[in-house]
């Protein structure tokens, strides 16, 4: 805890097994309280090793259900469970599970309610292997969403973040689409509702164990982007409605 916050940490894994351990083992629990991971469905030993590791609460889908759906349990367990401060970090260790620390005082001492990893700000994007195509994509998709959105952030599509639970009560999470877009679509929420978002630099590590998702997957999800942002424009600046931001 820090000044009572209970600090849960979630793992939305699929196919984590050769990651696992080695972002298990960085996650600092002088003062993180409880880890949750959910399982998507992997056809590895995520699950299993995940309780061999002492993980408490460990979640498999009888199915694979998708990324955001997979986080959408991630984050109804943390709040059953009590949580006043919930990070969200993927398990395929391109994160560093070490700015827990900051991320989370920076929530406790109610500074900003919202903390992004972000990959861009720096140079630990390209310094730590990604591909120059995603840095490129992840470029244009922030400067579009940033014009649409009225917005200055670094970046969008990064898989480290920490919120406070009041967040969850402020905004429709829970309505958000099953697939990589539901975190583009929570942060368009978040602005919507005028939350302060803070960035922190994160170096990032690719490698071939680490998730991606497939050209056609990512092109995908780009599309998702450009139509969440348009939709905020809309809804914002046009009076146009759109049913991912009602209440």
């Amino acid at each position: 805890m820090i000044h009572r916050h209970k600090i849960i940490v979630v793992l939305p894994a699929y196919n984590a097994g050769r990651t696992l351990e080695n972002t298990y083992k960085e996650i600092p629990f002088d003062i993180v309280d409880d880890v949750i991971l959910v399982d998507d469905f992997s056809t590895d030993n995520t699950s299993t090793l995940a309780r061999e590791l002492g993980i408490e609460h460990v979640i498999r889908h009888d199915g694979n259900k998708g990324y955001g759906a997979n986080q959408k349990s991630c984050y109804r367990k943390a709040l059953s469970l009590g949580a006043d401060i919930i990070i969200m970090l993927h398990p395929d260790y391109q994160y560093t599970p070490k700015l827990i620390h900051s991320m989370a005082f920076l929530i406790a001492n109610d500074v900003y309610p919202v903390v992004l990893g972000s990959r861009i700000l720096g140079k630990g994007a390209l310094k730590g292997g990604m591909p120059y195509y995603k840095y490129i994509a992840n470029r244009f998709l922030t400067l579009v969403q940033n014009i649409l959105m009225d917005q200055k952030l670094a970046e969008y599509h990064t898989g480290y973040r920490a919120f406070s639970k009041e967040v969850f009560e402020k905004i429709n999470w829970k309505n958000n689409s099953d697939d990589f877009v539901f975190d583009n679509q929570m942060l368009a929420q978040i602005c919507m509702a005028d939350i302060e978002i803070a960035e922190i630099t994160c170096p990032t590590k690719y490698f071939e164990e680490a998730s991606s998702i497939n050209f056609a997957r990512s092109t995908t999800y780009g599309l998702g982007v450009l139509k969440t942002s348009i939709q905020y424009f809309l809804h914002r600046k046009l009076g146009v409605k759109s049913s991912l931001f009602k209440q």
